[in-house]
C-alpha cells in the first residue's frame, strides 16, 4: 500500500469508530512549480506543495463533510468525531450516498504522469523562447510575458465499501501574450500549449510567432454595424458552446427543473450530423480518469448522436432524485469534443458574401433557464468568402436552441482544451454594433 492509501485506511477506520454507517475519504497530494518572464527579465518563480485530506460520513441518509490541509493521523480521530457529530444534526437528505464501486482500473494505460519535475532552466528557456519569438515579429510593441509551468497531483479515493483507487497526473505549460501597435490602437493576443508530457508542447518560439501575428491582424479594428449573419466561431472559443450544453444536461439542473432542456430527453436538439461525446479514456486526455469521483465506471458516452440528446450527466445523487442510475459522471465531464464535420474553415466561409468570424469572447450573458444568449465578442468580418476587417465592440445574441439547430462543424477539431470543438458556423445570429 502507498502511503495515502495507508492514511485512507486509517481515516476510514477512525470514522466507523466515531459511529458512521459509511465512510468515504478523498486525498490530493501534488506539487508545482511556475516561471513569469517579461522583457527578457524573470519577473516572478513559485514552487508549491500541497497535501489536502477530506472525509465525508453518513449517519443514516445524513452526511457531513471535513477537510484538514494536511495529512496527520494523530488527527483522524478528532477530524472524524467532528464530521460525525456534524452528521447527527443536519437534515436526512433522501437522495444522497455513498454507492459501492466496483475495483478500481489501474491507471497506467492511458498514460498521465510524466512524474520528473523539470529543471528550472528548462522552464525559463520555455518561456524565454515564447516571448522572444514574439517580440522579433516586426510590429510588436510590448509583451504581456510568458510563462511555463509544470505540475503533478495524486489523487485517491476510498470508500468503506471497500473501493480504493489512486492516480497521478502531471501538466505542463507555455503561454505567451503579445501586444502590437500603440497609444489607443494597441491589441494584445496570445497563444499557449498545455499538455501530460512535456515532448508533447508545441514548439515555445512558434507559440511566440502565432500570438505575434494574431496580435497585429487585430490593429486597427472597426464597430461593425447591426446585422443578422452567418457566424464561425474559432476552435479557441468554439468550445464554449458544448461547455452551455454541459451545463444544461447536468443532472442536478434537470432535478431542479433550471434548465431550457430539462423536457429534451431523447429528442433532436442538433442538426443530424452532430455528435458530441465524452470520453475518459483517451490516451494522455487532459481529464482522462480511470473511475470518477465515486469509484463508479467509467466509459466513452455520445450524450448528442445524430443530433439527438441521449442522457443526462449524472452522479449518484441526482441519478437517484430522477428515478435513473448514475453514468459514471460525478465530478462532471472529462474530455468532452464535438466530432469534427467534413468541410475545412475556408470551405465552411467560401460561399458567405457578408459574415463574421469571431476570436474572442467577453462576459457569460447565458440564462439557463430559458437559454437566451448574448455575449460581446471580437474577431474578423468574412468579405466574399474570406477573411477582411477587425472588429470589435460587438455583441452577438440568440437563443441556444436555435443556435444548436444550426450549428455546422469544420473538419480542423484539435484536442487541446479538455472541452474541445473545431471551427463551427452557426447562421442566423445577431450581430449588435454600430
Amino acid at each position: 500500500m502507498s502511503v495515502l492509501s495507508d492514511a485512507a485506511a486509517g481515516l476510514l477506520a477512525a470514522a466507523k469508530l466515531a459511529g458512521a454507517d459509511v465512510a468515504e475519504v478523498v486525498l490530493h497530494d501534488g506539487a508545482s512549480v511556475s516561471i513569469q518572464r517579461r522583457l527578457g527579465k524573470i519577473e516572478e518563480t513559485e514552487r508549491a506543495e500541497t497535501r489536502e485530506i477530506g472525509l465525508r460520513v453518513f449517519i443514516g441518509r445524513s452526511s457531513a463533510s471535513v477537510s484538514a490541509s494536511s495529512i496527520d493521523p494523530s488527527a483522524f480521530a478528532r477530524l472524524a468525531e467532528q464530521a460525525v457529530a456534524m452528521a447527527r444534526v443536519v437534515p436526512a437528505d433522501p437522495y444522497a450516498e455513498i454507492p459501492p464501486a466496483p475495483a478500481a482500473l489501474d491507471a497506467a494505460f492511458l498514460d498521465l504522469d510524466d512524474p520528473v519535475e523539470p529543471e528550472a532552466h528548462v522552464l525559463i528557456a520555455r518561456a524565454a523562447a515564447a516571448e522572444e519569438a514574439a517580440l522579433a515579429v516586426p510590429g510588436i510593441t510590448n509583451s504581456e510575458g510568458a510563462s511555463a509551468s509544470w505540475s503533478r497531483s495524486i489523487s485517491l479515493l476510498a470508500t468503506s465499501h471497500g473501493f480504493i483507487g489512486e492516480y497521478a497526473r502531471s501538466y505542463h505549460g507555455v503561454s505567451v501574450t503579445a501586444i502590437a501597435g500603440s497609444g489607443v490602437d494597441m491589441q494584445r493576443d496570445y497563444d499557449y500549449s498545455s499538455v501530460l508530457h512535456g515532448h508533447d508542447l508545441d514548439d515555445p518560439a512558434q507559440l511566440g510567432r502565432n500570438a505575434a501575428a494574431r496580435a497585429l491582424a487585430r490593429l486597427n479594428p472597426k464597430r461593425p454595424g447591426t446585422a443578422r449573419l452567418p457566424i464561425l466561431f474559432d476552435p479557441r472559443v468554439s468550445g464554449s458552446f458544448l461547455g452551455h450544453l454541459s451545463s444544461a444536461i447536468s443532472g442536478a439542473s434537470i432535478a431542479r427543473g433550471t434548465s431550457f432542456l430539462k423536457d429534451a430527453l431523447h429528442q433532436p436538439i442538433f442538426g443530424p450530423g452532430i455528435t458530441i461525446t465524452d470520453d475518459p479514456h483517451r490516451v494522455r486526455g487532459s481529464r482522462s480518469r480511470p473511475f470518477d469521483r465515486e469509484g463508479q465506471t467509467v466509459r466513452a458516452m455520445n450524450f448528442i448522436e445524430a443530433g439527438v440528446l441521449t442522457d443526462w450527466i449524472l452522479d449518484t445523487r441526482s441519478a437517484n432524485q430522477l428515478g435513473l442510475k448514475t453514468n459514471g459522471h460525478s465530478g462532471g465531464l472529462s474530455n468532452f469534443y464535438m466530432a469534427a464535420g467534413t468541410l475545412d474553415q475556408a470551405a465552411l466561409m467560401a460561399d458567405i458574401t457578408e459574415g463574421l468570424f469571431v476570436t474572442e469572447m467577453i462576459g457569460m450573458g447565458v440564462n439557463g433557464l430559458t437559454g437566451d444568449y448574448s455575449r460581446g465578442a471580437a474577431g474578423f468580418m468574412i468579405r466574399n468568402g474570406v477573411l477582411a476587417e477587425p472588429v470589435a465592440e460587438f455583441t452577438i445574441a440568440g437563443n441556444l436552441r436555435e443556435i444548436f439547430l444550426h450549428i455546422t462543424p469544420a473538419s480542423d477539431l484539435e484536442f487541446k482544451r479538455g472541452t474541445d470543438a473545431p471551427t463551427l458556423r452557426i447562421e442566423g445570429m445577431t450581430l449588435a454594433g454600430a
